[in-house]
């Protein structure tokens, strides 16, 4: 059951992530909740549809900076460094800041680096929520219900900190919540988000595959190639921040991928069957 929160939030980026942020914390929060956004039309329509109570340029950012008690940062990575740099000294005293990034550890490094004397603590977040689309039309609060958190901390945060942050996910609807190191976190993420980006950008790159073959696609199609409807600036700048965990994730899939193809030429289908079965098993072992 939810429990009502009452906390001043502001949201620095109104897209899929930070709109359903605002959705879900609007709903259960009696604070108050305010957005910050490059986009004046997106900012008056997340007003619209009453899930911020104003929003604000990022000129205009210390407004609400300074009234916040938590501050989610929900815009690509190197914009997300240079935001705090740009407001350092706007957050108020004890603030908690937190992004949703895909990638952690040289961002919160920056980040917490151009924090170092001040009166407010940075922790990293990563929701495990998304859409194919992105922007403010497609967001909505039901993206969080069940899914997983990601909480990165380092040993400049404190555990009050991390509790607090389990909490508020907790209430917005994330059930299972991890906590990791931001190293760990983007070794696995290599593998369980981008590596699955880059298998289907490279399936959908392939000579073979055209409008021609639309009326041959069948489930197991859609669902490799799903996620290759991608956001191109977003997600090579994710790519290239994680380059050296996600290089290595790659050679490891080329590794599997050899192993098929070897059992495939020399025909052993005894092979490939004990391949099928153990993806099987561990299919399994995380569904």
């Amino acid at each position: 059951m939810q429990k009502p929160l009452n906390i001043n939030i502001t949201i620095v980026g109104l897209g899929l992530i930070g709109g359903s942020y605002a959705m879900a914390f609007k709903e259960i929060n009696n604070g108050h909740v305010w957005g910050i956004d490059l986009n004046k039309s997106t900012l008056k329509e997340a007003a619209d549809m009453n899930i911020i109570e104003k929003g604000y340029s990022d000129l205009d950012a210390r407004i609400p900076l300074k009234k916040s008690d938590v501050v989610i940062i929900a815009v690509y990575p190197k914009a997300a460094v240079r935001f705090v740099e740009e407001n350092a000294a706007n957050f108020k005293e004890n603030a908690i800041i937190t992004d949703v990034l895909g990638i952690k550890g040289k961002n919160i490094n920056q980040i917490q680096n151009i924090l170092l004397e001040k009166p407010v603590e940075f922790i990293g977040g990563h929701p495990m929520a998304g859409k194919e689309s992105s922007g403010l039309s497609y967001a909505s609060k039901s993206i969080f219900e069940g899914a997983n958190y990601i909480i990165t901390p380092t040993e400049k945060n404190s555990e009050e900190v991390i509790n607090y942050i389990e909490k508020i996910v907790k209430n917005i609807g994330f059930k299972n919540i991890s906590i990791v190191t931001p190293e760990k976190h983007d070794e696995i993420i290599a593998v369980t988000s981008q590596l699955p980006h880059v298998i289907a950008v490279s399936l959908m790159n392939m000579k073979n595959i055209d409008k021609n073959i639309k009326n041959f696609i069948g489930g197991s199609f859609r669902d490799e190639s799903r996620v290759a409807n991608i956001n191109p600036e977003l997600w090579s700048e994710l790519f290239l921040s994680n380059k050296e965990n996600l290089l290595s994730a790659v050679d490891e899939f080329q590794k599997s991928i050899d192993e098929l193809k070897d059992a495939l030429r020399e025909e052993d289908s005894e092979k490939l069957k004990v391949m099928m079965k153990k993806a099987s098993c561990k299919k399994g072992e995380i569904s």
